[in-house]
């Protein structure tokens, strides 16, 4: 497989939910042999020059990620009830990066793509000035927040929203100006959140 050039790219995986809905540790479950934070990790490298895994549990996953990828230890805010939010998952990570543009993935994301993201990579380029993230929508228009890029300059702005106490990604792009990607199929987007889900993605 070809690489796209990686220019100024680095990739964010959050591996910091609490996996409720499916009763076991997302990013532990195997798919074809491979636990699902491996394979989108693996999806990352393909794309960026430097990958990053945020997650407040990391010992779990140390063994069997490549050396290269960079855990990044997410340390939940003190006296703060459910404050492992994705938002808060990816300031600590962004702190790390040292590139313009970041590629932001969830870890249960078992069909992403990398003919589709490093498409999109192209579009970087030509990304005006003021747009501070590429993302693609839904079925339902709302943007997917966890499958697309940010300009790492938006830690400020995200920073911002979450003192002011803001929460959710779709509250914070709604000031922002973000370019709509095109995605194929939606079917890239599936995430595993419960059993139900995994028994879909293994049939």
């Amino acid at each position: 497989m070809q690489h796209a050039p990686k220019t100024s790219l680095s990739a964010i995986v959050l591996a910091g939910g609490l996996s409720t809905r499916m009763g076991q540790d997302k990013a532990l479950i195997s798919i074809a042999g491979v636990p699902l934070l491996q394979q989108v990790c693996r999806v990352a490298l393909h794309c960026a020059d430097s990958v990053y895994v945020v997650s407040p549990w990391c010992d779990r996953y140390q063994s069997f990620l490549e050396q290269s990828i960079h855990l990044i230890q997410e340390i939940p805010v003190p006296g703060a009830a459910n404050s492992q939010t994705p938002m808060k998952g990816f300031v600590q990570g962004l702190s790390y990066v040292k590139s313009e543009w970041v590629l932001l993935l969830a870890c249960d994301l078992p069909r992403l793509d990398i003919n589709v993201l490093q498409s999109w990579m192209g579009d970087l380029k030509l990304a005006s000035e003021d747009t501070i993230a590429l993302l693609p929508r839904n079925s339902k228009g709302w943007w997917e927040p966890l499958c697309g890029f940010y300009r790492a300059s938006c830690l400020l702005s995200i920073e911002e929203f979450l003192e002011e106490g803001g929460r959710s990604f779709q509250g914070w792009l709604k000031s922002q100006t973000v370019q709509e990607l095109i995605l194929p199929d939606e079917a890239m987007l599936f995430n595993c959140n419960t059993l139900e889900d995994l028994n879909r993605l293994q049939k």
